[in-house]
């Protein structure tokens, strides 16, 4: 059975809701880029999502099934964001974790986009997005970081 969380994030990913609307965030970031120097070292889908804050299709990311022991790192900026130590199945289909290695490596804003009011997650170096933050993950701290795959890459340990 699909819980209303899986069908609400698989309908707007589907739609492509979200993509597009907005832009990721802007500002005073150590890493900073032009659009055409994002767009040369990303792929398309990789664009869209950490620069136009899109969200990729559940269960399309090879990093949601993965469960080998190493580190996830931003795919702009390569700053270290997540251990596999804090990753977890929250039947989404797509990456989650209970937190990030520390809260200075991530920031957040509010997202307001499809009718409700969600919490967006960044990249604190460059500002990619990376996802979004729910209240219904495990404890210890009962959050879910339920982020994009694309905007991520794996080091092993």
């Amino acid at each position: 059975m699909m819980s209303r969380r899986t069908f609400i994030g698989t309908t707007a990913a589907a739609l492509g809701l979200g993509s597009g609307a907005a832009r990721a965030q802007e500002g005073n970031f150590p890493v900073t880029r032009s659009e055409a120097e994002w767009r040369s070292m990303l792929s398309d889908a990789e664009f869209t999502v950490m620069r136009e804050e899109g969200t990729e299709r559940a269960f399309s990311s090879p990093l949601h099934d993965l469960k080998t022991q190493g580190t996830y790192i931003c795919r702009g900026c390569d700053q270290e964001l997540y251990s596999s130590e804090h990753k977890y199945d929250s039947g989404t289909g797509w990456p989650s974790f209970y937190k990030p290695i520390s809260q200075e490596v991530i920031g957040t804003k509010p997202d307001r986009s499809l009718f409700m009011t969600r919490t967006e997650v960044h990249c604190s170096r460059c500002g990619s997005h990376l996802g979004h933050i729910f209240d219904d993950g495990p404890q210890p701290t009962g959050k879910r970081h339920c982020l994009n795959g694309v905007s991520l890459t794996f080091v092993e340990a």
